[in-house]
């Protein structure tokens, strides 16, 4: 059942960009940001394992401080809202045995009988190396990235993705690497500026027969 009409869809996509310049004087309203944060919530994942966090920060002077560990882009402090978004680090059976603990809630089942499904996951969390098991968290966080810029540009909500930033002084300066996360990748959103030069500037996308193979 079609909720969204396709041209309302298409038309947003193409009005959102990585906005450069943050109006700071206009904020997010708590409902729209509350419906971003469930957005970002149902967010699927492999196995539904969602091994990550979002970090929302809000304090001024925290947000001031991760600036410089940004390289000094003004989308940090200018944003309605900063959301990093964490990895999950040493990523294992407890969390695991968290995930099949929760599902068997959901479900109103026994976690035993869940066991063949647990034995799935770890098998596949098993088979990984510690390197490839924090790039499969680290790519599992951009399935959510990816949800919140969409989910945002269809609220008529600007947003900017950044990977420019230190992600070493970020976990320092959040306290990440002693909650187990390390951060992936940023996002900044609230309302575009109207004085950046880049919101009118054309879409540029390889053309359709450039982007797909139909086999």
């Amino acid at each position: 059942m079609k909720t969204i009409d396709p041209n309302q869809l298409l038309a947003q996509l193409n009005w959102r960009y990585a906005t450069k310049q943050f109006d700071p004087d206009r904020k997010i309203s708590a409902s729209d940001w509350t419906t971003l944060e469930e957005a970002l919530r149902l967010t699927p994942s492999s196995f539904g394992l969602q091994p990550w966090k979002f970090i929302i920060v809000t304090d001024p002077a925290v947000r001031a401080k991760l600036r410089p560990a940004s390289w000094n882009q003004s989308q940090i402090t200018d944003a309605s809202h900063l959301v990093v978004l964490a990895a999950k680090t040493g990523f294992g059976e407890t969390d695991i045995d968290a995930h099949i603990a929760h599902l068997a809630k959901a479900q109103g089942s026994a976690a035993s009988a869940l066991a063949p499904l647990r034995g799935a996951m770890a098998g596949a969390i098993q088979r990984m190396d510690e390197a490839t098991r924090n790039a499969w968290t680290r790519n599992q966080v951009y399935i959510a990235l990816g949800n919140l810029l969409t989910s945002a540009a269809l609220l008529g909500i600007d947003a900017c993705p950044m990977e420019g930033f230190d992600r070493a002084q970020y976990d320092e300066i959040l306290g990440l690497s002693k909650q187990d996360l390390s951060s992936a990748v940023i996002a900044t959103l609230g309302y575009r500026s109207a004085a950046d030069k880049y919101a009118g500037a054309p879409k540029v996308r390889f053309p359709r027969e450039q982007t797909f193979v139909r086999i």
